[in-house]
């Protein structure tokens, strides 16, 4: 038996779909970004504006970097306990909607250590709080996960914490809001989506209901996310946002795999955007896991029903995205990998590698991370 929760209490979706906010009740909303984006590009403003303009009751928490720390949370509980809000919105991309995640937690149950939620039992419900997400980039889908990823910089590791209270209330999915992207982020997001359907997709822990919902965002995306990128068009855009969303939905009940394992790893030591080091190691992964015969004919029917071998489209996609070839042309030095090899090859066993489709020991992991950082060919 298995207990499926696909999305959030409601999905708003379309352009100018942010009007929504205007239809919240609330007393106090706390609203929670990343850098200057948002504010450059309007939205917050526009946020404040549906939500009714009362500074008195509108406080914004800004400065969620890319890749969350458990001191940025710290100091938003900190803030956000002063402000007392009922309402939470977070707006941004993956990394302040999981930062916001954690905030509202901790606000909620004070008890709780953010140094220590991976390691203890988080509570199922949210009383306090109606948490309301609207994401700037369309590849996390942290918008109706249940998942929210920190990094922990004394550990050197990004972990994922898991419960139905990080799950938004609302997720509102206007496509006129990533329209502001730039073209490495757009591309690199966009891959980070494709990564969580096909991940999704050939997980063995997966179902009818979400095969579908992946395989749906796999070739949703392997269709409009080139256009996206190079068109910009709002259309393009929108639907791109839409399919990232039920690559979340799918993921969320099955599972990923191993690249998001050797993604954290290297991510929570470099700094790296998550979406970069996913697309990097995404195929891979995909040419390893494939010795496994449920693996392999789940991608032979993806290559059916798009026309061309899965494994060479997704390499192709990104060679078209200029997504590196591999982690060292993404910037990490090879001093630095060499120093840190043991400890990425350890923290790379950890979160989603547990449950990839093909059990991964020590051994092989040792020569992924050489694939993965080189770009040399799996011949083991």
């Amino acid at each position: 038996m298995k207990a499926l929760k696909f999305n959030s209490d409601v999905v708003v979706t379309g352009i100018n779909s942010m009007e929504y906010l205007r239809k919240i009740k609330y007393n106090k909303a706390f609203i929670i970004t990343g850098g200057q984006s948002m504010f450059k590009s309007g939205v917050i403003n526009k946020v404040k504006e549906y939500l009714g303009n009362d500074e008195e009751k509108i406080f914004v928490y800004s400065g969620i970097g890319k890749n969350p720390t458990t001191e940025e949370v710290k100091n938003g509980v900190e803030s956000i306990k002063k402000f007392e809000p009922d309402l939470v919105v977070a707006v941004g991309g993956g990394s302040p909607i999981d930062a916001a995640k954690i905030i509202a937690l901790l606000y909620e149950y004070p008890e709780l250590n953010v140094e220590n939620l991976t390691n203890c039992i988080i509570p199922e419900k949210r009383h306090k709080t109606k948490f309301v997400a609207i994401p700037s980039t369309s590849g996390t889908a942290s918008e109706v996960t249940h998942v929210s990823v920190l990094t922990y910089k004394d550990r050197n590791l990004k972990l994922g914490i898991k419960s139905s209270s990080l799950r938004p209330d609302i997720a509102i999915l206007d496509g006129s809001i990533p329209m502001t992207l730039p073209d490495n982020i757009a591309a690199e997001t966009g891959m980070d989506a494709l990564t969580h359907a096909i991940e999704a997709y050939i997980n063995k822990t997966g179902d009818d209901f979400t095969e579908v919902l992946a395989k749906g965002a796999i070739e949703g995306l392997i269709e409009w996310l080139p256009i996206s990128c190079k068109n910009k068009d709002i259309e393009s855009r929108q639907k791109v946002h839409n399919y990232q969303c039920m690559a979340g939905m799918a993921f969320s009940n099955s599972g990923l795999g191993m690249v998001h394992g050797i993604s954290h790893a290297f991510g929570g030591k470099y700094n790296l955007a998550h979406g970069l080091t996913n697309a990097v190691i995404l195929p891979y992964a995909m040419k390893y896991n494939s010795r496994d015969n449920e693996v392999s004919k789940k991608f032979n029917k993806l290559s059916v029903a798009i026309g061309v071998d899965i494994i060479e489209k997704v390499e192709s996609l990104n060679r078209e995205l200029k997504i590196a070839r591999c982690i060292k042309d993404a910037g990490v030095c090879e001093d630095d990998f060499k120093r840190d090899y043991d400890l990425l090859v350890k923290n790379s066993m950890c979160g989603s590698t547990v449950v990839n489709p093909i059990k991964i020991d020590i051994e092989v992991m040792k020569k992924l991370v050489q694939t993965v950082y080189y770009g040399t060919e799996i011949d083991y």
